[in-house]
């Protein structure tokens, strides 16, 4: 018993120090304030040899036997259920072979040469002043959604698919053949069928059992919207830098006054407050501009994941979640927000796993994705809601915004509802083959076909408006082959969303919504499987049918829906009473720079930031009450 409890709680600490020590580096040069990328790599292979160590796994396994068939007492209890989030940690990341171990350090390698070559590259294109400058892939997305210069939105293209041809030209193709040595060394045929059974513990096969149900019930619908925006707008409507301006480009524009930049972290922050949704003591680091060299895709990593320790004592969580917004950008206010939610989401998850070792509550296997992003994505959705744009979406005067634009944005979004969840769907169907692929095929004029068909099949355009091999998760080892899980998470937030309209008939500013997603799908964090969190709060399995009916809404069954919502909020009390503390130590900052802080209060912190960002792009600068 003696040695079982030592067991346990050495892992704890040893894990603790290993895995902040990466996360610490991760951060720092992702962010670009430190070039220590060596120093990141022999953490990242730290990490990974102390998760993949085989004489961890019969350490555990011995502690486990030592305390025999049946529990004594609610320590014993305790200590075995901590030992088998271990068991399950170990068993989801082992190597058991030396060939294996070799592999993998030389794919780490691999992908930190990668990476510091892509931080350095440079991609341009011309902005809504019609000049041509450096622009980030969020710039990029943000361009072709909202530049009314269609020449200017096919410089944004242009440069994704330049950029597909650098990944290809510098490296990308041997880390592929790599991970598929690796696998093949696990005992399976391909990394992409070596990923599924880790992050999900399901095969590839029950994965596309799920994923062909999808396609096959959103196809229609597809295709219906395609034909009838070239019927309107003529075959160019479909073009990869027309089609989401088209689809959504003026009312986004027209939303931009609503939806300030400098306004977001305020609004995220009483969003978040009247959810009832709290950190329970973690200190959280947000960075959330754009910035020469720095990662250009949001993430949210947790360098001290959160547990109750040896004596019982709560080690509260350390977040840091990124964007990359412009501000001084059309759309960059919708975008920051949403990631802010997003982001936000995944940190307040990761804050709330309240179990007795930190294997429970950190965002690698065995934690699935989909389980971690249904977490985010039931955030981020709250913001298409109609009763929530028109609490928390006002212009400079405070005016909320118009119902008539709530209508505009439901009458061009509606119809693309399937084809902007294709747009997750399409990128495991191109990984599945793409890792099926022999060494020999792996060419990337062979690829770049493969993406275009598989683009054409699933999208229904010859290249989709954001290119597959310009998608920054296919680079990284731990987003790689996961893609799906954005999917799988978005079947679960509109079943999880079902669930609450049911029980409660609303989601903005209910304070009730915190507290049961705490309770029923983050307490236990990955000693629980998605499915059984599912259960557990809405009482059925998965389910795809939400998804796939909401897809398939007509624009007035939507708009319906929407009147309804904002009538019901009118009707309710719909200024709160003051809502909980998130309880959260938070920082805001640009690189080393420290823009704001919660020290005095959110309010001040809020202030701070938004004359930070007013005087640093002053076009942008607003008073909202």
């Amino acid at each position: 018993m003696l040695n079982a409890r030592t067991v346990f709680d050495t892992l704890n600490t040893d894990y603790l120090a290993v895995h902040k020590t990466k996360e610490d580096l991760f951060w720092d040069t992702y962010m670009a304030v430190s070039s220590d990328d060596s120093g990141f790599a022999r953490a990242e292979e730290a990490y990974k040899n102390f998760i993949s160590d085989p004489a961890h796994l019969a350490t555990v396994r011995k502690a486990l036997s030592s305390l025999g068939e049946t529990d004594a007492d609610e320590a014993t209890t305790a200590l075995r259920h901590g030992l088998n989030g271990w068991l399950a940690l170990f068993e989801s990341n082992i190597i058991d072979s030396d060939t294996g171990r070799t592999i993998m350090a030389e794919l780490i390698q691999l992908e930190a040469d990668l990476f510091v070559k892509r931080r350095d590259l440079v991609l341009q294109h011309t902005n809504e002043a019609g000049q041509v400058e450096d622009a980030t892939l969020s710039m990029l997305s943000t361009n072709l959604g909202t530049n009314r210069n269609e020449a200017a939105r096919k410089s944004s293209h242009d440069a994704l698919m330049d950029l597909e041809r650098w990944v290809l030209a510098n490296g990308w193709l041997d880390i592929v053949k790599k991970r598929n040595a690796f696998a093949r060394e696990q005992g399976l045929p391909n990394y992409f069928d070596y990923k599924v059974q880790k992050n999900e513990q399901m095969s590839a096969d029950q994965l596309f059992t799920i994923l062909d149900d999808f396609e096959e019930r959103t196809r229609a619908a597809n295709t219906r919207a395609l034909d009838d925006l070239k019927k309107t707008h003529g075959s160019a409507a479909v073009e990869p830098w027309n089609l989401r301006f088209l689809v959504s480009g003026d009312v986004t524009r027209q939303f931009d006054p609503y939806l300030s930049f400098a306004k977001g972290l305020d609004r995220w922050l009483q969003s978040f407050r009247r959810l009832g949704i709290t950190y329970r003591g973690a200190t959280m680091q947000l960075d959330l501009l754009e910035r020469k060299g720095k990662f250009q895709n949001g993430f949210c990593h947790g360098p001290i994941p959160p547990y109750f320790d040896a004596q019982n004592k709560w080690v509260a969580g350390q977040v840091n979640f990124t964007a990359g917004a412009q501000p001084d950008q059309i759309g960059s206010g919708a975008r920051a927000i949403n990631t802010l939610f997003h982001e936000g989401g995944h940190a307040a998850h990761f804050a709330n796993v309240t179990q007795n070792a930190p294997c429970f509550s950190q965002e690698f296997a065995p934690t699935s994705m989909a389980y971690a992003e249904t977490q985010s994505m039931f955030c981020d959705s709250l913001l298409d809601d109609a009763d929530w744009l028109k609490r928390y979406a006002r212009n400079a005067k405070g005016e909320p915004v118009p119902d008539g634009l709530i209508h505009a944005r439901i009458k061009t979004t509606q119809p693309f509802a399937a084809f902007a969840e294709r747009g997750s769907l399409v990128v495991p169907y191109f990984e599945r083959a793409l890792y099926r692929l022999s060494d020999g095929e792996l060419t990337p004029d062979t690829v770049l076909a493969l993406a275009r068909a598989t683009e054409l099949r699933i999208l229904g355009v010859a290249v989709g408006p954001r290119p597959l091999l310009a998608i920054s998760h296919l680079l990284n080892q731990e987003s790689a082959a996961a893609y799906h899980g954005y999917l799988l998470a978005n079947m679960a937030v509109y079943q999880t969303r079902a669930f609450f309209e049911r029980t409660y008939g609303y989601l903005t500013d209910n304070p009730a919504i915190g507290p049961a997603l705490a309770s029923h799908y983050w307490a236990r964090g990955n000693s629980i499987s998605h499915n059984d969190t599912l259960l557990s709060l809405t009482g059925e399995p998965f389910n795809a049918k939400y998804l796939a009916d909401s897809c398939n809404q007509t624009v007035d069954e939507a708009w319906a829906e929407a009147q309804t919502k904002i009538a019901e909020a009118n009707a309710r009390n719909y200024l709160p009473a003051p809502a909980p503390d998130l309880d959260a130590t938070i920082r805001i900052v640009h690189g080393a720079e420290l823009i704001a802080d919660n020290s005095e209060s959110d309010q001040a912190m809020c202030q701070q930031f938004e004359t930070w960002v007013g005087k640093r792009y002053p076009a942008t600068a607003q008073s909202i009450t």
